[in-house]
C-alpha cells in the first residue's frame, strides 16, 4: 500500500466554506439615489454597501478578470468580535436572532478561544472571500489583505492553497505605533500586510 501521507491544510467546516464560495447569489444591487453624489461625473467609480462575499459575487457578473488591485481588511480574530455564518435568505437582524447570536437585539456571541473551533470559524469567513476574490483578479493583478499575530500564519496556508505558493511577493509588516503598549510580554506595535499575486509571472 502506498503511504497516503502529504501535507494539507484542513479545518472544521472547510468544505461548505468553500460551496459558500460558489453557490450563487440571490442578492442584487440597488441604486441608492439619495445618498449618490454626483453620480454623473463618478467615472465608473462606485461604494457598494452590503455583505462583502455577496458583494463579490455580484461584482463576478461585470469585473471577473479585471481588477488590478484589492485590498481587504478583514475582521481580526482577537476573540472579541463575532465571525459570522453564511446565510443569506433572511434579513440579518432574523438570522442573528435565530442563530443566537443576539437575543432581543443584544449580541450574544463572540469567537472566543475557548471555542474548539476559534480557528476554523475564522478561516470559514476568509476561505470563500478569497475564492471569489481571486476570480476578479486580472492576470497581472495583486491582492492585499491586513492582519495580526493571531491569524497570520492561518492566512498565509489558506492563500497558499487558494493563490499557489508560488504567487506569494511579500509579507510586510506594519508599523502601527511607535510607542508600543507595555501590557504584555512583549508590546505589540505591528500588523501585517500579506501580498499574492494572481500570476507571479505577470505581476
Amino acid at each position: 500500500q502506498q503511504d497516503r501521507e502529504h501535507f494539507d491544510f484542513q479545518w472544521w467546516g472547510k468544505s461548505q466554506a468553500k460551496r459558500n464560495a460558489f453557490t450563487p447569489t440571490t442578492a442584487a444591487l440597488r441604486y441608492d439615489e439619495a445618498r449618490s453624489v454626483n453620480p454623473d461625473k463618478a467615472g465608473g467609480n462606485a461604494i457598494i454597501e452590503g455583505e462583502n462575499l455577496e458583494v463579490l459575487k455580484l461584482l463576478l457578473c461585470a469585473y471577473r478578470g479585471q481588477v488590478k488591485c484589492i485590498y481587504i481588511d478583514p475582521p481580526y480574530n482577537t476573540g472579541n468580535d463575532f465571525v459570522y455564518k453564511d446565510n443569506f435568505a433572511e434579513g440579518t437582524s432574523a438570522y442573528w436572532e435565530q442563530t443566537g447570536v443576539t437575543q432581543g437585539g443584544v449580541k450574544m456571541s463572540t469567537n472566543t478561544r475557548a471555542d474548539g473551533r476559534y480557528h476554523s470559524n475564522w478561516l470559514n469567513m476568509i476561505y470563500p472571500r478569497l475564492l471569489v476574490a481571486r476570480q476578479l483578479l486580472r492576470e497581472d493583478g495583486v491582492i492585499f489583505v491586513s492582519i495580526d499575530d493571531n491569524e497570520v500564519t492561518h492566512l498565509r496556508k489558506v492563500m497558499d492553497e487558494v493563490f499557489g505558493e508560488e504567487n506569494f511577493v511579500a509579507q510586510i509588516l506594519w508599523k502601527k505605533r511607535s510607542t508600543p503598549p507595555n501590557d504584555k510580554v512583549i508590546g505589540a506595535n505591528h500588523g501585517y500586510i500579506t501580498c499574492y499575486a494572481k500570476s507571479s509571472d505577470n505581476v
